[in-house]
């Protein structure tokens, strides 16, 4: 049978010498940044914008939590949010599952 050789551009001992090699760090180091850019960068900045939306809470405050229901706050515990939903109706939910701040 014959044997056919495929050349990607290395020598035919398998070295790639090292302008590969640098090449090849560089790529990783503009892939890193990159990734780091469109990815992990935002996604930190919206985790804080949620940080201090939840410490900001106050009683008053019209919210939606996760789960879709409105309420507005009618008192604040440690990590807990009593939101009053209709009269004489009052849920506790975490700080964590309030989704956000609604319009009044």
């Amino acid at each position: 049978m014959f044997e056919t050789t495929i050349l990607m551009g290395t020598s035919p001992n398998g070295g790639g010498g090292a302008m590969s090699s640098v090449s090849f760090l560089l790529m990783m180091v503009v892939l890193f940044g990159v990734m780091y850019f469109f990815m992990i960068r935002p996604q930190q900045k919206k985790e804080k914008e949620r940080q201090k939306l939840i410490s900001d809470l106050k009683k008053g405050d019209k919210v939606v939590t996760n789960s879709g229901i409105f309420g507005i706050i009618w008192g604040l515990k440690d990590n807990v949010v009593i939101l009053k939903v209709d009269e004489e109706v009052k849920i506790e939910f975490l700080k964590s599952a309030i989704a956000g701040k609604v319009d009044q």
